[in-house]
């Protein structure tokens, strides 16, 4: 469609953005090309679409209509070059690390992650060729400049953090890398592109799980990477962008290497070109279609759902049954400058606190709400509640919760739609039923 950011509105680039009717039948919904593959016409096309010399569709993992609209929307909701859909936020984390330091590099990040995420960092990436470094102390900026080795070819950090919601500095952090010629690379899943966008703050990739509060209906498992298409991957860094391959070629067997086959997106190119084609993390269409359909509400999702936090958060504050409550809107929260500048619109819709009480009586608290959902997801349309410490970060070890601060007590809350005052009729009732035993 040729919108941008710069001259459309973010509400009507969710709705409109990367899709013309006239180019697919004048269908109003985005079709779902539920298709393997898509015919190759004459020999000469053919040729022409695997020398990389057009990017029409072949093989609906690499590429299809109606993934290639999700990216192209995602991408213009933050005014950046290009994105690719995959088929999980880990497959997003994995191959957006993987493609900038695979080859032997490292990763500076923190332990303030999902837990599936900090595990992968003991268990996965070491196997592939990749060291993790880990900041023991993330709000201290020059932790993450003492730790950038030689090797190192990223930095990666969420920019608000699950189940803390703590916040980076973005924008000190893309300074600090870019100063040693890496990229910084964001987790941006639990505040979207509505509430931040870290392109905004230097950031060069963005990665998401869409399975959240993009998508936003606990109905689809998906992923994305976006590129920025502003960092210089062939600033001698990233050698392996620079290296001619055979399956690059042109159509007169010439070898190309990524810079050269994809000169506005490399990144996203050579991950589509490898880690894509040959790890195979594709996102189905149906799915692709789903991310769309949340993708439309996006903005009236989010604000309801920070206002609700911030109800909930005032509620819990009061309540003699908890020992503290953790989101920067809290009083006397660390974090609260911070969110001034990167989330004037509200620091999201996931906070924690402490119960307080034995395991038996925060047992029993679990089991007695009756709105909030007892599951692992966040950013769902329905409120949620888990204890973290022995669920979704389960994995970490004890110096990882010691440095995250997650203690066996802490209970996290994802707000979704309902009405304020029944969630907090429900947690009231729940501690009425825990403590009047």
């Amino acid at each position: 469609m040729g919108m941008s950011r710069d001259n459309r509105d973010f509400d009507t680039l969710k709705i409109h953005a990367g899709y013309s009717a006239a180019e697919h039948n004048n269908a109003v919904s985005v079709p779902i090309y539920q298709t393997t593959a898509f015919a190759l016409g004459d020999t000469h096309r053919a040729d022409r679409l695997f020398a990389f010399e057009g990017a029409d569709p072949i093989y609906t993992r690499l590429s299809n209509p109606t993934v290639d609209v999700l990216e192209k929307r995602v991408a213009a909701l933050h005014g950046a070059k290009g994105a690719i859909g995959l088929a999980s936020g880990m497959a997003a984390v994995s191959y957006a690390l993987l493609n900038a330091a695979g080859n032997g590099g490292r990763v500076l990040t923190t332990a303030r992650l999902y837990g599936g995420t900090v595990d992968s960092f003991s268990h996965v990436y070491p196997e592939l060729g990749m060291g993790i470094d880990i900041v023991g102390k993330p709000d201290d900026l020059g932790e993450f400049e003492k730790g950038i080795r030689t090797d190192t070819k990223a930095v990666f950090v969420e920019s608000l953090t699950n189940p803390f919601a703590t916040i980076p500095d973005i924008e000190r952090l893309a300074e600090i890398a870019h100063a040693r010629g890496i990229p910084l690379i964001v987790d941006n899943t639990a505040a979207t592109p509505y509430l931040l966008n870290p392109f905004d703050y230097g950031a060069d990739i963005v990665v998401y799980s869409a399975t959240k509060a993009l998508s936003g209906h606990g109905n689809v498992i998906a992923g994305l990477v976006v590129d920025s298409g502003k960092f210089d991957w062939g600033n001698g860094n990233f050698p392996h962008f620079e290296r001619p391959l055979w399956f690059l070629r042109d159509s007169n067997d010439v070898e190309r290497n990524i810079l050269q086959v994809f000169p506005d997106l490399p990144f996203v190119g050579r991950l589509r070109a490898v880690h894509l084609n040959y790890l195979g993390a594709a996102l189905g269409p149906f799915d692709a279609y789903l991310v769309l359909l949340g993708i439309e509400t996006l903005s009236e999702r989010v604000q309801k759902q920070v206002a609700n936090t911030l109800a909930v958060l005032e509620y819990l504050e009061k309540s003699e049954h908890v020992s503290w409550v953790r989101h920067p809107a809290a009083h006397g929260s660390p974090y609260a400058a911070l969110a001034g500048k990167y989330f004037p619109k509200g620091a999201g819709s996931i906070l924690s606190f402490g119960f307080k009480g034995t395991d038996g009586q925060k047992r029993k608290f679990l089991e007695s709400v009756e709105i909030f959902g007892y599951q692992a997801n966040i950013g769902d349309a329905r409120s949620l509640i888990i204890n973290s410490a022995q669920t979704t970060h389960v994995e970490l070890t004890n110096e990882q919760r010691e440095q995250t601060g997650l203690s066996p007590d802490t209970i996290r809350l994802s707000l979704g739609l309902e009405s304020a005052s029944d969630l907090i009729g429900d947690l009231d009732q729940a501690f009425r039923k825990v403590f009047s035993e």
